[in-house]
């Protein structure tokens, strides 16, 4: 069975394998978990270790079934490294690389962290061509992969859940979905074209962009009110804010696709700072 479409041999066929790995769509899941373990004050490494295997396997599936569809099926991209068994190949692959480490959650941490685990694979596995096709789909998987995968860092390492925490993983939703809305934008013709019902698609570009930037001030708004009277998290947190607040408002005078790249990394610097501030607390 050849895995890869352009190169043969077993050297191709694990290029055209780890070709799915995207970092800067796949680092944020992974980031959150640990972040999520760190609001527990301490982190056991091997435990953690096995929850961000799980989300890596999850997100892993996500990219080669979005490939999968967007080529194979729906004739929508120019290319792709994987032939359509190479990427069925994959899928059940990763499946089963997910499955084995929830089984391991579940042995180590119990049916909780297996209950908050599952639907990130789901949103994954489901995001081509079911959840993709609808507005809130489109929009809302990522973002709440990402508050799942944060809820469940903290979890496996707590074996319960905090109102800060699940206020955290809220604000990561909020946040995340207003760059959806941004990145989604960037596809807005094409999108139009096939009757894509993304929100740029459904509001308007102008719209969308400004319901986007909305979505972002209101989660950074609420880490402010959070770190500022909400026990559990640090007033240093609100440093995470002016963090990401100063990319975004440099983000809005540049395109769609700019902006997405420039938000996605914005993330990554808002998680920065949470984490330095939880683990380290430097103002309490």
């Amino acid at each position: 069975m050849e895995i890869a479409r352009r190169e043969r041999g077993a050297v191709g066929g694990a290029r055209a394998l780890w070709s799915q790995v995207h970092p800067v769509f796949m680092l944020p899941p992974l980031a959150a978990s640990l972040t999520g373990g760190a609001f527990n004050g301490s982190i056991s490494p091997g435990v953690a270790f096995v929850h961000v295997a799980a989300l890596f396997f999850a997100v892993y599936t996500a990219h080669v079934k979005d490939g999968y569809v967007d080529f194979h099926v729906r004739d929508e991209d120019e290319s792709h490294p994987l032939t359509a068994q190479g990427c069925r190949m994959a899928l059940v692959a990763a499946g089963g690389c997910f499955f084995v480490a929830v089984a391991g959650l579940g042995l180590l941490v119990g049916a909780g962290a297996v209950l908050l685990t599952v639907p990130t694979w789901a949103l994954g596995y489901f995001h081509a061509p079911q959840l993709d096709t609808n507005t809130v789909g489109a929009t809302a998987g990522y973002p709440a992969g990402i508050a799942l995968a944060f809820l469940g860092g903290f979890y496996v390492q707590s074996g319960t859940l905090s109102v800060p925490v699940l206020g955290v993983a809220g604000v990561f939703f909020l946040f995340l979905s207003g760059i959806k809305v941004i990145d989604d934008a960037k596809d807005y013709d094409y999108d139009r074209s096939i009757d894509k019902q993304t929100v740029a698609v459904r509001l308007g570009r102008r719209t969308a962009n400004r319901a986007a930037y909305a979505l972002m001030a209101t989660g950074m708004v609420a880490v402010l009110g959070m770190a500022a009277g909400l026990d559990g998290v640090p007033p240093g947190a609100a440093g995470a804010p002016a963090v990401f607040t100063a990319v975004a408002l440099f983000a809005r005078r540049v395109g769609p696709e700019l902006a997405t790249k420039l938000l996605i990394r914005g993330s990554y610097l808002f998680l920065a700072v949470l984490v330095g501030v939880v683990w380290f607390r430097p103002l309490v």
